[in-house]
């Protein structure tokens, strides 16, 4: 699968104090019999978590900001109208009522109740915690007072992103002290339950089905040629982006995506969740104002350059609604490649698990769409995996496969390709270099591709000259702690195995080009890993392969838009001979990350050459 998650929006049951879920809670509304000891900045103290984690406070006073009153987090913020003059303790805090609250915003009340930390996604996440007040009774003491506000802007954010973690508690910033002047995850974190507002903001990841987007405060930072926020490096997280929840329905929210502005003021409790971290929860939505940004085309390629693609289509199986969109897609906008490697190929029943591992079906039903859609009329080649041995979906058996246009290129079959002999590669009379089965697996028998796709290696001919391809989708990035991780910085457990991936793939294409030392070798596909990764230093080790994406301007370089950051995750790597000859073309094809109504999580790639 994609490096996408779908998660849950349930409130988790594994919350830090087990009992929150069960939580009395209580509305008086007479005036209290005596003032709070305990302020609002008292309980966020000037560290991640607070000093009074576990402990009862009594009549702490605020005016609320926010009410909840769906899901399994039902609850509000309060906010103190008299802040202390530290910067780094947050004034307002979230009170976790269970049922569903009955204050609104502008009353004035106080609240009791214990002092919880509550980790989002739960304790193995690896997410920073959220301070809340749990087993609340709550007194309202007035109505209609004015709400405090904090405005976030691109002057307020710091452009550090985090410091890192305290090394004698592996690596955790929850016990360091905030800093919201130098690093952004600490502005954000003083910030913790307040009322924040924003002005007109550029949106940078599209709204999807849980009605949250994505925009950046800072419209300068690293934009991206159509209106994203890219992301470049590990130590260029963009401080400016910034997710947006809606305090209302979903109905209320709006359709966006890239480049659209949220125009006018957006307004509400800051929040921390386990699917972005910290976010704008709207009580007051900005307008959206459209940009028209329109989805990209490719030029045709010409009669003496051969266009391969790379193209995720995200667990695609007969019984999906997308086999004409992503005809029209192959068709029109990458205007019919002559070898495209699809990634996420399901079975003929999807992720129906009954030991079904042919794909025949879903082949069929896309190759007829695409000529439906006036495309040619592709051939295809692909190896049935072991059922369930590849990852993804639990009988959904996804695989990658060659479409090939035989009217302007040859596969060369060769017997002896299955699921779990290895590809080999020999030297022909002539001197050049051949697949010992075409098409083959390569490694399979690799612990690097353990519950895993291998990848799948193939023998085409263009115009009287060899091309070899191979076809990847590496291991996800799931399990990878995310950028706002209490853990600075942050692991990448996943690596571990794209890096082996990477190895195995470097060290065939090195078997071709020692047979062959001016083979033409295409390793292209779903590489779920950065350009600048140490995957791709793998993969590129020793001249091997280079990623043809490094051919674009930094701010065209992305192929998959994730929590505000545009990015590599799909790549075109070509052996020495197709980049010494410089005679190859680019283009990464934005038809999908950007938008909100998108047929796949990425972008389709295609490389144009002169082999």
């Amino acid at each position: 699968m994609s490096s996408k998650h779908v998660p849950s929006r349930s409130r988790l049951a594994a919350l830090a104090v087990a009992t929150a879920s069960c939580a009395t809670y209580a509305v008086v509304v007479t005036a209290p019999a005596h003032a709070a000891t305990v302020a609002i900045h008292d309980i966020q103290g000037s560290t991640r978590t607070s000093p009074l984690a576990g402990q009862t406070v009594t009549d702490v006073s605020g005016v609320v900001t926010g009410v909840r009153t769906y899901g399994s987090s039902r609850g509000f913020w309060f906010q103190d109208t008299a802040p202390d003059a530290n910067p780094a303790t947050s004034e307002g805090v979230f009170v976790f009522t269970s049922s569903t609250p009955t204050v609104k915003a502008g009353d004035a009340v106080t609240v009791s109740g214990t002092v919880t930390e509550y980790v989002p996604g739960g304790a193995s996440s690896g997410n920073q915690s959220l301070t809340e007040i749990t087993r609340p009774t709550v007194t309202v003491v007035s109505s209609g007072n004015p709400v405090p506000v904090t405005t976030i802007s691109a002057k307020s954010v710091p452009n550090a992103y985090t410091p890192d973690g305290d090394s004698a508690a592996n690596g955790s910033i929850n016990g360091l002290t905030l800093n919201p002047k130098k690093y952004a995850l600490d502005y954000y974190e003083s910030l913790e339950g307040q009322n924040v507002r924003i002005g007109p903001s550029r949106v940078v990841t599209a709204s999807d089905a849980y009605a949250e987007l994505w925009v950046t405060v800072k419209p300068n930072e690293h934009r991206t040629k159509r209106g994203g926020t890219r992301y470049g490096s590990y130590t260029s997280q963009n401080s400016g982006r910034l997710q947006i929840q809606s305090l209302g329905t979903t109905a209320d929210f709006p359709v966006a995506d890239v480049n659209d502005v949220l125009a006018g003021t957006t307004e509400g409790p800051l929040d921390f969740n386990a699917y972005g971290g910290y976010t704008l929860v709207a009580r007051e939505l900005g307008t959206l104002v459209p940009s028209g940004l329109g989805r990209e085309t490719t030029r045709t390629q010409k009669p003496g350059e051969l266009a391969v693609a790379t193209y995720n289509v995200e667990n695609l199986d007969p019984t999906d609604a997308t086999f004409e969109e992503h005809a029209a897609a192959i068709v029109h906008h990458l205007q019919s490649p002559d070898i495209v490697s699809l990634e996420e190929i399901q079975d003929n029943n999807g992720a129906k698990n009954d030991g079904t591992v042919a794909a025949d079906q879903t082949m069929g039903r896309l190759t007829d769409a695409i000529v439906a859609a006036g495309g040619p009329k592709y051939e295809w080649r692909s190896i049935d995996p072991v059922n369930n041995a590849d990852g993804g979906e639990p009988g959904g058996n996804i695989r990658q496969v060659f479409l090939f246009n035989p009217g302007r290129v040859s596969f060369t079959d060769r017997a002896g390709g299955d699921a779990t002999t290895a590809v080999g590669v020999t030297r022909t009379a002539d001197g050049s270099a051949a697949l010992t089965a075409s098409p083959g697996r390569v490694d399979p028998a690799s612990s690097a591709w353990t519950n895993s796709r291998k990848p799948l290696a193939g023998e085409f001919t263009f115009r009287g000259k060899t091309v070899f391809v191979i076809a990847n989708h590496f291991a996800s990035k799931g399990g990878d702690q995310g950028l706002t991780s209490q853990y600075q910085p942050p692991a990448r457990s996943s690596e571990t195995q794209r890096h082996a991936q990477a190895t195995s793939v470097n060290s065939f294409v090195k078997e071709i080009l020692a047979a062959q030392k001016n083979a033409d070798v295409i390793a292209l596909g779903d590489i779920n890993d950065f350009e600048f990764s140490g995957t791709a230093e793998r993969l590129e080790d020793g001249g091997a392969l280079w990623s043809a994406i490094k051919s674009l301007p930094k701010n065209e370089r992305y192929t998959y838009d994730y929590q505000g950051n545009s990015q590599v995750l799909d790549q075109i790597l070509i052996s020495p001979s197709i980049k010494a000859k410089d005679a190859f073309t680019y283009d990464s094809v934005h038809i999908n990350s950007e938008f909100h109504d998108q047929i796949s999580d990425h972008d389709p790639q295609v490389l144009r050459l002169r082999p």
